[in-house]
């Protein structure tokens, strides 16, 4: 049972949680960062929760101030970002407090149990009252309204369904058929019918090979539908009993901010290796570069790729495929490079990560020529 508490503006100490076991505690260094420790209990039966930067073992490890605001990267990974940040820091004013004021330690206790991936944070402060989703297109038009003019008569309801999510565009956490889902809608930016070609993106990726949580269209009377996908980070026993997988980005993983490109795909190959210790990981890596490339989703950053732990095999694994929208990128460039270069990208580039990844040559342009005559015979045009 959680710890929740009202909101308090002076948090100093927050304990972490995994599926019910207390993994560790958070507070402040004296240089205001993040410190962490691990619990002895986790110590003895637990994982590392990030395998480069903490190594499960005794002592406090410190957090640095940059690239990630004093914190580490895998509590990073937890923090809403983008619309998931704008609902929080409005819900926060509404409430007549600046949320510039707030810490770090008291966005993560705001985060609390509803976080993405399956850490937890106590105290979780209450904020909100639980609702549940109505009607798609009124949640639609209050999303679109509260980005237009900066208000919104629901924004309790914006913030319970949504104020845990990451990425620009608006969404909501929500069930399913007893499943949890996260349910996409436009951002001031988007076409009226993002929903269907993100959705027609997903079924082009699963036919490409690629690793795909299952996904749907959902009915709209004012667009072609909303973009729906099955959350891949909860699991379900054999009796129903649903747990939350650990997740980690490659951004929390490295410590870097998804704000900078600074990434190359040769770079997240080696990290797959070095976390998965598997080849066939590497493929399935090798597979996403080449469709990110082929369908022009330059927006490939640090936090789009993430990877999941099993811990009834006590393995690291790539989390299947998710934000693949076609996507200018900034000056037309991906966010991660591909053999030193961020367009004008060849069969040949892609081939070359690959075969420094160990995969042969001939399977890697194989694999690439397949998958752009795959792309070509459904009528999406084959980018760089």
């Amino acid at each position: 049972m959680s710890e929740t508490v009202p909101l308090d503006l002076s948090v100093d100490r927050v304990r972490v949680f995994l599926d019910g076991e207390i993994v560790g505690s958070l507070t402040l260094s004296p240089a205001k960062t993040v410190a962490f420790s691990y619990e002895s209990s986790w110590l003895s039966s637990g994982f590392s929760i990030s395998p480069l930067s903490l190594p499960l073992r005794e002592g406090v490890f410190v957090a640095k101030r940059d690239p990630l605001h004093g914190l580490f990267g895998v509590f990073d990974d937890s923090m809403p970002d983008g619309w998931g940040r704008l609902l929080t820091d409005r819900l926060l004013r509404q409430r007549g407090i600046d949320p510039y004021s707030i810490g770090t330690l008291t966005r993560l206790s705001i985060v609390g149990s509803s976080g993405m991936g399956a850490l937890e944070y106590e105290p979780a402060a209450v904020i909100e009252n639980s609702v549940a989703a109505t009607d798609l297109d009124d949640i639609a038009r209050e999303c679109a309204n509260l980005l237009e003019t900066d208000f919104s008569e629901d924004l309790d309801q914006l913030f319970a369904l949504g104020g845990s999510s990451g990425g620009a565009r608006p969404k909501i956490l929500t069930e399913v058929d007893g499943e949890e889902w996260i349910i996409k809608f436009p951002s001031s930016v988007d076409s009226a019918n993002i929903g269907e070609q993100e959705y027609q993106i997903s079924v082009l990726a699963r036919e490409c090979g690629i690793d795909m949580p299952e996904t749907r269209l959902f009915a709209s009377a004012q667009c072609s539908g909303y973009f729906g996908v099955r959350r891949f980070d909860r699991t379900r026993d054999d009796d129903g009993t649903e747990h939350k997988v650990h997740m980690i980005s490659a951004g929390g993983l490295l410590e870097t901010s998804h704000r900078i490109p600074n990434l190359d795909y040769g770079l997240l190959m080696r990290l797959t290796m070095r976390v998965c210790n598997s080849t066939e990981e590497c493929e399935r890596l090798y597979r996403l570069m080449c469709f990110n490339v082929l369908i022009g989703n330059r927006d490939d950053h640090a936090k789009n790729f993430s990877y999941l732990y099993d811990r009834s095999r006590q393995a690291w694994r790539l989390s299947p495929g998710y934000d693949l929208t076609e996507n200018p990128g900034i000056n037309g460039e991906h966010t991660t490079s591909v053999n030193g270069k961020g367009k004008n990208i060849t069969i040949a580039d892609l081939a070359s990560v690959g075969v420094k990844a160990g995969i042969s040559r001939a399977r890697c342009i194989a694999i690439a020529n397949e998958m752009q005559d795959r792309i070509r015979d459904t009528g999406f045009a084959v980018r760089d």
